[in-house]
């Protein structure tokens, strides 16, 4: 699969949804089960959540398939800030098999899942 991305506002919840699609569709292309299908998209959109509260206005997802299912989500934009996200990092990191934060300070800028 070629990695490809998808960019969105975090303002408009309609994009949560098509993220989710996206997510979906990555999956199903390779294979995955039921179960690994819905933690990558709970973990991707998760991932994104995290970013709007860290105070980014728009995310930048980039997926990409090879052994591994992975997704690199980023943030944009904003103001951003430290953000409340313990139990959402918990959450993401128990469902995926690899999870990377990239932190600019007490700021978290990008989560990287593989599943």
């Amino acid at each position: 699969m070629k990695d490809f991305t998808v960019k969105f506002y975090l303002s408009d919840s309609e994009y949560m949804t098509a993220l989710r699609l996206v997510c979906g569709a990555v999956c199903s292309a390779h294979g995955l089960d039921l179960d690994a299908m819905e933690d990558f998209k709970v973990c991707v959109t998760e991932s994104a959540i995290i970013l709007k509260r860290c105070g980014f206005d728009r995310v930048t997802a980039t997926f990409s398939g090879g052994e591994d299912v992975a997704c690199t989500v980023y943030g944009e934009g904003g103001a951003p800030v430290e953000g409340e996200n313990e139990l959402s990092l918990a959450l993401v990191s128990a469902l995926v098999k690899e999870c990377d934060i990239v932190r600019r300070g007490d700021i978290i800028e990008r989560v990287t899942i593989k599943i």
